[in-house]
């Protein structure tokens, strides 16, 4: 069934008024009504901003970036109201609730949970009235301490060999943790039997970084 020029108009209405009188994006009206923009896009309006003009709404804005320091105190009002360091639902349902509050997603620019916390308390430090806040925050900007480099050094690194055998007049060169256990399973593979290792077997120790 062919969607109507009228009930495009209908809908856009209907939505920007759910939305406290702003308009919606195109992908997020396609979400709520199910017209596409195959529905409408050259058939009634060349643009989506001149439907949006049409039922009478001002074209979406692109949003600017918050300020570091209004997401702080808005996200430090907020630990203050629930008593603790709220959840990505918590967050989630205040942006619903008060369309003046940043959305969950605005707040990852400062990292995990325990970044975010850091950065918080730095803020509450900055400024006078929110010890509260800062006490609420302090035990989780203690949960993933970042490694010391040279603990996370000496994890990721690893000894091993690498080695040269000259058979013949054929190479070969290859990596191995176990000396002794490769120059075993080579002298199985060679293509002729012999007495022992009847090659040349060069290896050298090195350590080798693995990445984190």
């Amino acid at each position: 069934m062919m969607v109507t020029k009228a009930h495009i108009l209908d809908e856009i209405a209907r939505t920007a008024e759910a939305n406290g009188g702003q308009a919606l994006g195109r992908q997020r009206f396609y979400t709520e009504t199910g017209i596409k923009e195959t529905d409408r896009s050259g058939k009634y309006w060349v643009r989506w901003s001149d439907a949006l003009r049409e039922a009478g709404y001002a074209p979406n804005q692109f949003q600017l970036a918050y300020d570091e320091q209004f997401l702080l105190k808005e996200l430090a009002a907020f630990v203050r109201e629930l008593g603790h360091s709220p959840v990505i639902a918590e967050l989630k349902l205040r942006a619903r609730q008060g369309p003046e509050f940043p959305s969950h997603n605005t707040f990852a620019r400062f990292g995990g949970k325990a970044r975010l916390a850091a950065r918080l308390i730095e803020f509450c430090q900055e400024h006078e009235g929110y010890e509260d806040v800062a006490a609420i925050c302090a035990p989780i900007s203690l949960d993933s301490e970042p490694e010391t480099t040279s603990n996370a050094t000496e994890r990721h690194e690893a000894f091993g060999s690498v080695y040269l055998l000259k058979f013949g007049r054929h190479y070969k060169i290859g990596r191995t943790n176990s000396m002794g256990r490769r120059k075993r399973e080579l002298a199985i593979q060679l293509p002729e039997r012999v007495d022992g290792l009847s090659c040349t077997l060069s290896m050298i120790k090195v350590q080798r970084r693995f990445p984190s």
